[in-house]
């Protein structure tokens, strides 16, 4: 029987591990990538207009925890290499698998609507639009900037760029020399404030904090600290795992406070933490001047939370992102607030044929995580396993949901969070309950391959096909 054909949007990190999974089993695809290479957000210089890193980024996870489980990365990478042998680990996995022809670069999509029969009809940048059976999106969640609402009071008559703007410290804009103040408590902001506060850069480096935030180094007592926590077993409840961690960054790193930085008034682990190794040293030498969150814009100067007041030339917002989805009409699927409930991160309820991968923010990286969601959907797409209901599926939404806002503070930067190793469990383990439960039924495709079919039919006259499709 005719497997599904499948539209894959983007081919970065995610959409290439889902491409080498539908390989693997047959499973007829295409995939479309905006840029004239792989890599998304980790190739420098992408010339897609969406994807930007700067010039010395670093990968802040361990490459154990970073590599897909089925291409393991070269042992003679460092422990935190830069975007450049990241780039090349991508690139090499592509040609290991196959998986080059299969991409049409230069080609994002430009519409996906879904048809009356269910179909996906897919519109590119290029070439005739396209029917599909199944569609998943891997576009990434990091390139619509997202900028404080409601902005602050009055104007800054210096320089604002978005910290995805960000290349070095003279692009977009020249820091060199320059007072400049960066908002956020991210990692972005943690090392763009590290950077612009070497000896010889800028003049002058203000670190303006929303909220506190934990920052926790790469190493802790000589080895790396994610390196530490990933024996953990998953049954071992939270409460304790935060409180030994808790105890861990409390004794080996010290209090924020102690730092210039604003406490945090959540406990370790009900918020994103931030990793820099470098920053704290910087703000004990004083080579960044720690800031309440910005009061009020007064042309060349900035207005602090604390009352005071500093010159500036240069703003920078690391301030997140947007979710956004410009290929779908809103009354379809849009996030807004970032908020999109779907089944484990990648499916939604009533839609048998959308799927998405990568859409997660993880203490952790995100690939081993794409890698096992693009295993899941090749088992389904070759009745391999069944999904739940709709209404267990939503069920299941909601006590993640009540689990998350439980356990971390409001914030967009959460409504997508997950914890790499339960998480990873926890779709291996839904993804052995549904093969059980296709072997009890027989192994039937949950999606018919109808998309080849309408294709070729496209120019019959309308009620021929209709008789054939009936028919059918």
């Amino acid at each position: 029987m005719a497997l599904p054909k499948v539209c894959v949007v983007g081919a970065g990190s995610s959409g290439i591990t889902v491409i080498k999974s539908l390989k693997e089993h047959g499973i007829p695809f295409d995939c479309y990538e905006k840029g004239s290479d792989v890599g998304g957000n980790w190739r420098y210089k992408n010339d897609n207009g969406l994807s930007n890193i700067y010039k010395s980024l670093h990968i802040n996870t361990h490459r154990d925890r970073m590599e897909y489980r089925d291409f393991p990365m070269p042992t003679n990478y460092p422990d935190y290499p830069n975007h450049e042998p990241i780039q090349q680990y991508f690139l090499a996995y592509v040609d290991h698998f196959g998986l080059r022809k299969h991409i049409q670069f230069k080609n994002g999509v430009k519409k996906a609507e879904r048809t009356e029969e269910g179909l996906w009809r897919i519109t590119p940048e290029k070439g005739p639009t396209q029917t599909y059976d199944v569609l998943v999106v891997a576009n990434g969640h990091h390139w619509s900037e997202r900028w404080p609402d409601p902005p602050f009071p009055g104007k800054f008559s210096g320089q604002t760029i978005h910290s995805h703007s960000y290349v070095d410290p003279k692009t977009p804009v020249n820091c060199e020399g320059k007072n400049v103040v960066i908002l956020g408590m991210g990692n972005s902001a943690m090392d763009i404030s590290v950077e612009l506060s070497r000896p010889g850069v800028a003049k002058k480096v203000f670190l303006s904090a929303r909220r506190g935030a934990y920052v926790i180094p790469n190493y802790l007592f000589g080895k790396p600290l994610d390196k530490l926590t990933e024996y953990t077993p998953h049954w071992v409840p939270f409460f304790i795992q935060q409180t030994l961690a808790h105890l861990l960054i409390r004794f080996g790193v010290g209090k924020m406070e102690d730092f210039g930085l604003p406490k945090p008034d959540h406990k370790f682990g009900s918020a994103h933490p931030t990793i820099s190794q470098d920053l704290l040293v910087r703000l004990g030498r004083g080579d960044i001047k720690p800031k309440p969150v910005i009061t009020e814009l007064r042309g060349k100067k900035i207005a602090f939370a604390d009352g005071t007041e500093e010159e500036a030339d240069v703003l920078i917002y690391c301030t997140g992102y947007n979710i956004k989805f410009p290929f779908f009409e809103e009354d379809l699927i849009s996030a807004p607030n970032n908020y999109i409930p779907l089944y484990y991160k990648m499916m939604k309820p009533g839609i048998n044929n959308l799927f998405f991968v990568g859409l997660m923010q993880p203490l952790g990286a995100i690939m081993p995580l794409a890698e096992c969601q693009g295993k899941w959907i090749a088992q389904y797409l070759t009745g391999n396993y069944v999904l739940p209901s709709k209404e267990e599926m939503e069920t299941s939404i909601s006590k993640d949901e009540k689990a998350m806002k439980k356990r971390y503070v409001s914030s967009t930067r959460h409504t997508i969070q997950v914890d790499y190793d339960s998480f990873l469990y926890e779709m291996k383990r839904e993804m052995e309950r549904g093969k059980k439960k296709a072997m009890q039924e027989g192994n039937h495709l949950p999606i018919e391959a109808r998309a080849m079919y309408h294709s070729e039919k496209s120019h019959v006259p309308s009620s021929r096909k209709q008789k054939q499709l009936v028919s059918k």
